[in-house]
């Protein structure tokens, strides 16, 4: 039986305070600290990521929700790409943001001084390779990427996540097939966690999507001894779809940090993990 795991979003945390953040959080139960890394673009006509991933998720999200609002949303996240965010990265050298958006190498390396905790980091990166070197010697446990940004050349990521001590993890979006993970994990050189996210990657505030819980319990049935990590809108209100369909490592940011007793909602969330194994 695979152990129940909670993982608080440090993306919530207090970013001044972060290593006492870090030990408030794990004296409060956690198990690891989930650390979001949001870095580069590579191809902008793609939104795939940070500033860009924001406003593409936005006007995605909100153009499912009324037909109204699509000519209106095309029409502004075509000005936004044309004439504010394409000049500004066309003026950056090879057309990348700096890698250190969010929490970067340096971070985990500052944090790793202060905490001896598993550090479970999420890459949303397009070239999650070049993330390797840097956060193995920052000291990062973890290192789950997208498979939508690795579809080439995972297998060689895989054995270099792997050759600098850390767990390989595999995510997905929710657009994507859960069918795309499983060369990850049939292989001889497998990904040892998969992450599914329960909202779309590149801002907070979105409600938790139970469709995704289809995606995890194919995971479960199919891999009994496997990790499976669910992100997004995870709280007391939807721990429980996410239990039952077989999730054992829950990421939560707001739920914790803005509980005004976080260690409750921790034993909580834990608690809905291990009686959903019971009755598995």
């Amino acid at each position: 039986m695979v152990k129940a795991i909670i993982a608080p979003s440090m993306l919530s945390s207090d970013f001044a305070n972060l290593a006492s953040e870090a030990e408030r959080m794990l004296n409060c139960g956690a198990d690891w600290l989930h650390m979001d890394i949001m870095g580069t673009i590579n191809d902008i006509r793609g939104f795939n990521t940070t500033f860009a991933g924001y406003f593409s998720n936005i006007f995605q999200f909100y153009m499912s929700k009324s037909e109204i609002l699509v000519p209106v949303a095309s029409l502004l996240r075509h000005f936004i790409h044309q004439h504010i965010l394409k000049p500004y990265i066309d003026a950056l050298q090879d057309g990348h943001f700096v890698p250190n958006l969010t929490l970067g190498a340096p971070v985990i390396e500052s944090l790793r001084k202060h905490t001896k905790a598993y550090l479970d980091c999420h890459l949303m990166v397009t070239n999650p390779l070049d993330y390797v070197e840097p956060l193995g010697k920052a000291g990062a446990s973890g290192f789950t990427f997208h498979v939508e940004a690795s579809r080439d050349n995972w297998q060689e990521l895989v054995q270099r996540i792997k050759s600098k001590g850390m767990k390989p993890g595999v995510s997905l979006k929710p657009g994507t097939p859960i069918e795309e993970v499983y060369p990850l994990l049939d292989g001889e050189n497998s990904v040892e966690l998969v992450l599914v996210m329960t909202v779309e990657p590149g801002f907070g505030g979105q409600k938790f999507m139970p469709e995704m819980m289809d995606k995890v319990h194919t995971l479960r049935k199919k891999y009994p001894s496997l990790d499976i990590e669910v992100d997004g809108g995870l709280g007391p209100s939807t721990i429980e779809a996410a239990s039952s369909a077989g999730a054992n490592c829950i990421v939560a940011g707001s739920s914790v940090f803005g509980a005004p007793d976080p260690a409750q909602v921790i034993t909580l969330m834990r608690g809905s993990v291990e009686e959903a194994q019971k009755r598995s």
